[in-house]
């Protein structure tokens, strides 16, 4: 675990750090971290939560001071040495394949459902119908959950789709609104304010509360998206 770094984040968590900048490959080795820690999960290991270089374990301190054979040592560091007694590889590339289906993103691009597809079309240099077709042709992997419950991260972009986010933020953005921020796109999973890029929105509920798992995405997923008209969004929408 020579590339690992591991902080205590408050009295219930450890943060395992890869690395400090947003890129592919670093972000493959936190899923592939993930997914070995998944593997061997102990009791007391209460969640894993992906980020773009980094992975938070949050653990039940109680079940570690009930089980701890180690001693009267602090719950975290017992933590830290169940981690290190693991001999993880960090330079793990490629996370277990077959464990996350792939998910198809229906989106209605455009019109009102996508006020700035036109201005990033010009930007690129295409029409809005080229466009459309560079983002829905797209492969694209869940970096991470964030912003609000059930916001998937997404990288994968495109290149020539890279824009800032809005100089000025909107106040309301509509939930399913699907967006470009900097070099990533990512979809609102409900209403509230923004300041990425709309260029279409999903019918499909990104979060509910009363579904289990309650996120329609994970962090590691691979994603893709649909491009649909307004009679198939709107059955969709009724679907929900």
């Amino acid at each position: 675990m020579t590339a690992l770094q591991i902080e205590q984040l408050g009295e219930d968590a450890l943060l395992l750090r890869l690395g400090d900048r947003i890129d592919p490959a670093l972000n493959e080795r936190v899923h592939a971290l993930a997914a070995v820690i998944q593997a061997r999960r102990p009791s007391w290991l209460v969640d894993i939560v992906p980020a773009h270089a980094t992975l938070a374990l949050f653990v039940d301190a109680e079940m570690l001071d009930a089980k701890d054979p180690l001693g009267a040592r602090p719950p975290l560091a017992r933590a830290e040495a169940w981690l290190r007694a693991q001999s993880l590889d960090t330079g793990a590339a490629d996370p277990p394949a077959g464990l996350l289906e792939p998910a198809v993103i229906p989106v209605r691009y455009g019109g009102e459902c996508g006020p700035d597809l036109d201005a990033i079309a010009a930007e690129a240099g295409m029409d809005a119908e080229a466009t459309v077709a560079v983002h829905a042709g797209g492969e694209y992997r869940v970096a991470m959950l964030g912003f609000a419950p059930g916001f998937p991260y997404l990288r994968g972009l495109d290149p020539r789709l890279t824009v800032p986010r809005r100089a000025t933020p909107r106040v309301r953005v509509a939930a399913g609104s699907v967006g470009i921020g900097g070099a990533q796109t990512g979809i609102y999973p409900r209403q509230g304010p923004g300041g990425w890029n709309i260029i279409g929105r999903t019918p499909l509920r990104l979060f509910d509360p009363a579904r289990e798992p309650p996120c329609l995405l994970v962090p590691g997923q691979q994603v893709r998206f649909r491009s649909i008209d307004d009679a198939e969004f709107s059955r969709l929408e009724a679907g929900q």
